[in-house]
């Protein structure tokens, strides 16, 4: 299982050390080395995430994920992204731009750092928005009742996701920003990403629910298969990512490979930022990112396959306020720069917390199913059959 799983992120692995070390030397290959557990560490809490969303995939856009989606985070995002905005600040081509980080490092990294306040905007946003509309939901489990609760209360009001979020956004802007219009534009394009790519996902997800089988017979044919889910997972997931619906296929597996691809490149935002800590070699950057991106992906795989997110029922929740965090760690550091060690340990340390309390409540005091685990699956499966 672990080598079937983690097959691919080993052969990566050893050919980007086997690179690093002929083009850098033993220097070369500590950092690329370090920035692969730096991308681990930040985007733990992705993996879990794309885990909840991949496991509503049919196995035709689950593997597009694993396959298109690889070269889209490893080369696209770790690698073409940060040239394509260089080259938008300075106004120059890709090649130049290349060419830039090669031979003037100082210049290329001065460029991506004034470039990042937009960056943050739009990846803080989109993720603040998973975060809210997360938190927002009514869930039958709940990691924190004290905090949920009450959030949960309060988020019968429509639409308040958006409310709280562009009032973050307008207060961020307003405070820490040099250039307010910049940052409130590309922070509504991240709102406004989110709420198409969600909206999309369900509205394509409703269109292949059951009752609609000669459609989706003719989907199939396109290589895509209709499959219904069992209600009970579903129950209480709220809308953490685009669709709580059936197994998604057609379109609607298309705008859930989308939206874990943005959902992905908000993540990478940081990460390809704090690189820039270690390293201003885009070589290095690329190969330390894309190595740490394969272990993401191999994870999100290894949880699905699993079922840890059905056993360990709050991982999901750790994950989703390591995002909350990590989206307000980003909207900040448009004004206060934010050391990578703060938000690679929040990340991780709610994660940790989620996955210990789902062992007690998986166990319970003596040893034994806990009332919680056992009771408030019944509610669910009752409460999804009805």
């Amino acid at each position: 299982m672990i080598l079937r799983t983690f097959g691919w992120s080993f052969g990566v692995t050893a050919v980007g050390l086997l690179l690093a070390m002929l083009y850098g030397g033993p220097t070369g290959l500590a950092l690329v080395a370090v920035l692969a557990v730096l991308e681990i560490s930040l985007s733990f809490d992705n993996a879990v995430v794309n885990a909840k969303v991949l496991d509503r995939m049919s196995p035709f856009w689950q593997k597009i994920f694993l396959t298109i989606g690889i070269a889209i985070a490893v080369f696209g995002m770790r690698l073409v992204f940060p040239l394509l905005i260089v080259g938008l600040t300075a106004q120059l081509g890709p090649i130049e731009a290349f060419d830039l980080a090669l031979n003037d490092s100082d210049r290329y990294h001065d460029l991506m750092n004034d470039a990042y306040p937009t960056i943050a905007a739009f990846g803080g946003m989109f993720l603040m928005m998973l975060f809210l509309n997360f938190v927002f939901e009514e869930r039958a489990d709940k990691w924190l009742p004290w905090l949920e609760r009450p959030l949960a209360r309060i988020g019968r009001l429509d639409q308040l996701a958006v409310v709280v979020a562009g009032g973050s956004l307008s207060f961020v802007a307003w405070l820490a920003a040099d250039d307010p219009g910049t940052v409130m534009i590309a922070g509504v394009l991240g709102m406004v990403t989110y709420i198409l790519v969600n909206g999309l996902g369900e509205l394509f997800s409703e269109a292949s629910e059951p009752g609609e089988d000669d459609e989706a017979e003719e989907a199939g044919a396109d290589g895509a298969e209709v499959t219904a889910r069992e209600a009970l997972q579903d129950a209480g997931r709220g809308r953490g990512g685009p669709s709580n619906l059936a197994l998604a296929t057609g379109k609607a597996g298309f705008f859930l490979f989308l939206y874990l691809e943005v959902l992905d490149a908000s993540f990478s935002f940081d990460g390809v930022i704090g690189a820039f800590a270690i390293s201003t070699d885009p070589i290095v950057i690329a190969l330390g990112l894309g190595i740490g991106a394969m272990y993401i992906r191999s994870l999100t795989v290894f949880l699905v396959r699993k079922g840890t997110l059905h056993e360990y029922v709050y991982l999901e929740h750790g994950a989703h306020w390591a995002i909350g965090a990590l989206a307000v760690c980003m909207l900040i550091s448009i004004g206060h720069h934010v050391p990578e060690w703060i938000t690679g340990g929040l990340g991780a340390g709610l994660i940790i917390a989620a996955f210990a309390s789902s062992i007690l409540r998986n166990r319970g005091e003596d040893g034994e199913p806990s009332e919680e685990a056992s009771g408030e699956g019944d509610k669910e499966l009752h409460s999804s059959k009805v």
